[in-house]
């Protein structure tokens, strides 16, 4: 079976504090029902002084999402090294490990936008080097035992629940990252489908002498969205995903790769691109897609719009995918 993905960013323009909070709750027992409905993972992410309420803190919502669910993992994808203190960003994600079992899964990127590092007055030129402490770091904190760190010595508990850790990818689209994760031995999460730079990665752990692995988008995965009448659905909700496809463009500079790019500028070439796609439940089990990455609440879309494609996609497309 396809692996399937509900993906959450809690993006909601103009909202006041009730609104989100109806959002934040909705997407928590959003994340309930994908779980009882056998849907493999939640998908969230982090960004920082966004107008649009773009979530700041994917751990607190991914300890929300673990009290509410029993067996469905959570991807972070990706946390911004740099902007996080390394100790504490250890602490963080080894109480997660515990509390769910081990269903945590970290992909640590650098980010691309320097305004969240100056809002929390961080050097943009020093992100490598930032982000290497941070991830050498992590290894030695969660083996529970001393290390020097900053010329001293520190210790940290608890231990994860994970051995000999919690799951940790390096996410990026540059040589730089690849040669990271090799180097620590590390899997490598590239954020669009980069065959050249998988090929780049295994180079390098062959250099190092370490073992890693790759999670690697496919060439197709479409952002999706279920109607009943997808031209119903772009009509009425387009552009929310307008609003999102724009809000990445705003942030891609030429050099960045994601699997979520679009040059669109209105709704019907956002449609004719397929990086957003509204199909039917028929449509979407006929797609043949491995990844099946459902995106209910996208850009602000009402939350009850977004139920009803959560609802069919748990009860018309997953039941119907092959085995």
């Amino acid at each position: 079976m396809p692996v399937s993905v509900v993906r959450f960013n809690l993006v909601e323009p103009g909202a006041d504090p009730a609104s989100l909070s109806a959002r934040y709750r909705a997407a928590v027992e959003m994340a309930a029902y994908a779980d009882e409905h056998g849907i493999t993972t939640v998908q969230t992410e982090e960004h920082h002084g966004v107008d649009n309420n773009w979530l700041p803190s994917p751990f607190a919502f991914a300890g929300a999402v673990f009290g509410a669910t029993r067996n469905i993992a959570v991807t972070v994808s990706a946390v911004i090294g740099p902007l996080h203190d390394p100790l504490r960003l250890a602490e963080d994600i080894a109480v997660l490990d515990l509390l769910s079992g081990g269903r945590l899964v970290t992909v640590a990127g650098i980010g691309y936008r320097p305004e969240e590092y100056a809002l929390f007055d961080v050097e943009w030129k020093r992100r490598g080097r930032l982000q290497d402490e941070v991830l050498e770091t992590l290894l030695k904190a969660w083996t529970g035992e001393e290390f020097e760190y900053r010329g001293r010595t520190v210790r940290v508990t608890p231990r994860p629940f994970t051995d000999p850790h919690p799951l940790l990818l390096v996410g990026g689209s540059s040589e730089a990252a690849a040669r990271r994760a090799a180097r620590l031995g590390l899997p490598f999460f590239p954020s669009a489908h980069l065959p050249e730079l998988e090929a780049f990665y295994k180079e390098r752990l062959t250099e190092y002498g370490t073992e890693g692995w790759t999670m690697m988008p496919t060439a197709e995965t479409p952002l999706l969205h279920i109607a009943e009448d997808p031209d119903r659905a772009w009509a009425q909700y387009g552009r929310h995903f307008l609003h999102e496809a724009r809000t990445y463009a705003s942030w891609q500079s030429g050099d960045i790769r994601s699997a979520v790019r679009s040059a669109a500028t209105t709704v019907e070439e956002l449609r004719a691109e397929g990086v957003y796609r509204i199909l039917t439940p028929q449509e979407c089990v006929s797609a043949g897609l491995d990844n099946l990455v459902l995106h209910p609440l996208a850009g602000g879309m009402l939350v009850e719009e977004g139920w009803r494609s959560l609802r069919l996609f748990g009860e018309a497309v997953l039941p119907a995918l092959p085995a």
